[in-house]
């Protein structure tokens, strides 16, 4: 099934974070739903190369809410320039994506 459905990824300095901006995103029924991941990040940053343990955030909702919900993140993320990110999910299973836009207004 063809769809208008979107993950998207943003990465936060810890789990407190993670579930404040999910929780925050479920009750405006902006997404669907969420996996909160530990990793260990490497990345460049102001010249310098870190190596940190952060925590992925990784929504399903709907193309249409993206502007939303990078607004909202941004509104409540500690870092400066926070990683928001969003990938098509082209193809899935039909009730699984008929749930990610029943769940989402």
């Amino acid at each position: 099934m063809e769809t208008q459905a979107i993950g998207i990824v943003t990465t936060c300095s810890n789990e407190e974070e993670a579930r404040k901006i999910c929780r925050l995103l479920l009750d405006a029924r902006l997404i669907s739903c969420a996996h909160i991941e530990n990793i260990a990040s490497c990345y460049r940053w102001q010249g310098e190369i870190h190596e940190d343990a952060e925590v992925r955030l990784t929504m399903k909702t709907q193309k249409k809410h993206y502007a939303e919900i990078e607004k909202r993140i941004l509104d409540n993320h500690s870092y400066e320039v926070p990683e928001i990110v969003a990938y098509d999910l082209c193809l899935g299973s039909a009730p699984y994506l008929s749930w990610i836009c029943q769940e989402t207004k």
